[in-house]
């Protein structure tokens, strides 16, 4: 399996924010609960682009009770000791790190963040990281922190053993993004602030709020694998003519199965992330085309998209079916996972579902 830790350098650098305003329509906000909207008699003959927007952007817990000091081992099998949370910095290439620290209830003691934690109550700490998701050991070291909630995503990884000569505490966490281990990192992340309680609540929330989510969408997705949604995730940045098919084990491909529908580039033997080509996006012949919509904006929206080699000639490009959702948002994988999939779900099988 390929990892995001082990993604190409020249790839990592350009996961950057690209400028531009959205092109697909937003999917409404909805009072409508998921469960209650109608199943969609045939989801491929839907047509048009839309946008899966959050319903509830922000995170926010209430302080937890906290027991310090606490000595954890890390994924990479070092033992850290911390004994101050006031100043954190938590950063990964997903943004999944900060955004358990405040749903953990500690978000008051985050000092910073990465291009990619952009939820509301975070965007106005300084940044840590410089063209796109490289670490900037200067702005790190400004702030002050004292302690480091990080993964192998980001990088040099010499300004991360940099950070931990100085003697902050450092602690490295699994870069694995999946629906399977929501739970588990979020317990990791409780671990090394001396919130275990706090983790163990939101775990369990989250394990709950997911299934539940799952139950629902198994209401609106068809049950017959002739008529399920046949989806894929693309990764792309035009104006470097960057085309990514993200498959097994990127993470996208358990997205797109607790969706109810079929990863097509799973289903053609893709390993982590692959260089797109027009043959093997016609071979896949997917219904939806799913992507961030930074991505989305790089080729022009909609229209540009259909410039694309090979996906003019998929069942997605002859109805237009491209469903976009924010770069921060979309593979994150951490508190916002179950809104996450209520709001794709909605994109997929009830677009344009008024409340």
């Amino acid at each position: 399996m390929l990892s995001r830790g082990l993604l190409p350098a020249a790839v990592l650098l350009l996961i950057t924010a690209v400028a531009g305003c959205a092109t697909a329509p937003a999917a409404p906000h909805t009072a409508e609960p998921l469960a209650a909207l109608k199943p969609v008699p045939d989801p491929k003959s839907r047509t048009g682009p839309s946008s899966a927007v959050l319903a509830q952007a922000d995170i926010s817990a209430p302080p937890p009770a906290q027991h310090l000091p606490v000595t954890v081992t890390d994924h990479q099998g070092t033992r850290v000791t911390v004994t101050d949370t006031s100043r954190v910095l938590a950063f990964d290439m997903a943004g999944t790190l900060a955004a358990t620290v405040f749903g953990l209830g500690l978000g008051d003691r985050v000092v910073g963040r990465d291009v990619s934690t952009g939820f509301p109550a975070a965007q106005r700490l300084p940044l840590v990281t410089r063209n796109g998701h490289q670490l900037n050991a200067e702005a790190i070291m400004a702030l002050r922190p004292t302690v480091i909630l990080t993964d192998t995503t980001l990088g040099p990884w010499d300004v991360v053993l940099q950070l931990r000569d100085s003697g902050i505490p450092v602690v490295v966490l699994d870069p694995k993004r999946t629906m399977d281990n929501v739970g588990a990192l979020v317990h990791d992340t409780a671990a090394a602030l001396g919130v275990p309680e706090a983790g163990q609540r939101l775990s369990a929330r989250l394990d709950e709020d997911i299934a539940t989510k799952k139950a629902e969408i198994t209401r609106l997705a068809p049950a017959e694998p002739a008529r399920k949604l046949r989806v894929v995730f693309l990764y792309l940045r035009g104006q470097a003519g960057v085309y990514y098919l993200f498959g097994r084990g990127s993470g996208a491909d358990s997205l797109i199965t607790a969706l109810g529908a079929v990863d097509v580039a799973s289903e053609a033997g893709v390993e982590g992330m692959r260089p797109m080509t027009p043959e093997a996006l016609v071979k896949a012949r997917p219904d939806v085309i799913l992507l961030m919509t930074k991505g989305l904006e790089s080729v022009g929206g909609p229209d540009g998209l259909l410039q694309v080699p090979g996906v003019a000639q998929t069942p997605a490009g002859l109805h237009r079916r491209f469903v976009d959702m924010a770069d921060s948002e979309i593979l994150s994988f951490g508190p916002r996972t179950p809104g996450v999939l209520d709001a794709l779900a909605r994109a997929l099988y009830a677009p344009g579902a008024g409340g």
